[in-house]
């Protein structure tokens, strides 16, 4: 009785099969997909079990489950599998020149700061929590779908009454784009996965999150301190210098 052959063609399959479910763990975990999907493979473990053993019956009833299931988990965990595929898609940065190309036919204006510094240094004052997404290149349109539309040019009496505690829109992001215009409020940014420290809130965790998938620059208001953060491609600056904020944003906004 020889040993099963073990190629290198194997040796790669194993490899590509488990950095998926390491994917797949990273992009679930905190949530409850993980305890779905360790269920789908006891499902289809049992199918293929109950397939070699010539079980036609009970065969057959598993294999109409799983059909009819992988339907149901494409319609359930649609927003998380499209922005699973856009996190792949950011990180392949040789590949940028393709949003270039999308993205070029819009005119865009170059971003009016001053309300945005006003506000936020009001709101550092006060400590008022804020959360503030301005738009880069990368389209953000499943973050603004999830919001309520404002359709409103930037001011900072709108900014200060959206982040007002007690304002019915004062949870979740603002979502600034390319023409100066809120086109959102009340949005949910993906939380960050990866290890950060443990004082940072909800808002500096959302902010983190979203800067790692796309190339927005977003700027957090502590409630808890009043410090002003600016998050842009993963990196945080943490408590900004109020006097040094204007010109720290506009740097940010210049960086491609």
């Amino acid at each position: 009785m020889g040993f099963i052959p073990f190629t290198l063609i194997d040796f790669i399959d194993i490899f590509l099969v488990a950095t998926l479910m390491y994917g797949i763990y990273r992009a679930t975990k905190g949530t409850n997909a993980p305890y779905i999907f360790f269920g789908i493979i006891t499902v289809v473990v049992l199918w293929m079990t109950v397939k070699a053993l010539n079980m036609e019956l009970l065969s057959s009833i598993l294999g109409q489950i799983i059909s009819v299931g992988i339907i149901a988990l494409i319609i359930i965990f649609q927003p998380e599998i499209r922005r699973f595929l856009q996190l792949i898609g950011m990180r392949q940065k040789e590949f940028d020149f393709i949003a270039r190309v999308f993205s070029s036919s819009r005119k865009r204006e170059e971003i009016n700061t001053s309300p945005i510094v006003s506000a936020c240094l009001d709101m550092s004052e006060s400590k008022t929590g804020a959360l503030i997404v301005v738009q880069g290149r990368d389209d953000l349109q499943f973050i603004i779908e999830g919001g309520i539309a404002i359709n409103a040019n930037i001011s900072v009496s709108l900014l200060k009454n959206i982040f007002f505690k007690n304002a019915p829109l004062h949870d979740g992001a603002v979502v600034v784009d390319g023409n100066n215009r809120i086109v959102a409020a009340k949005c949910i940014l993906p939380v960050t996965q990866s290890n950060v420290p443990k004082d940072y809130g909800t808002r500096h965790r959302a902010a983190i999150g979203l800067s790692e998938i796309t190339d927005a620059v977003v700027i957090v208001v502590s409630e808890e301190s009043g410090g002003i953060s600016i998050v842009k491609g993963g990196q945080i600056k943490h408590n900004i210098d109020p006097q040094k904020f204007a010109g720290v944003l506009k740097r940010s906004l210049m960086q491609k």
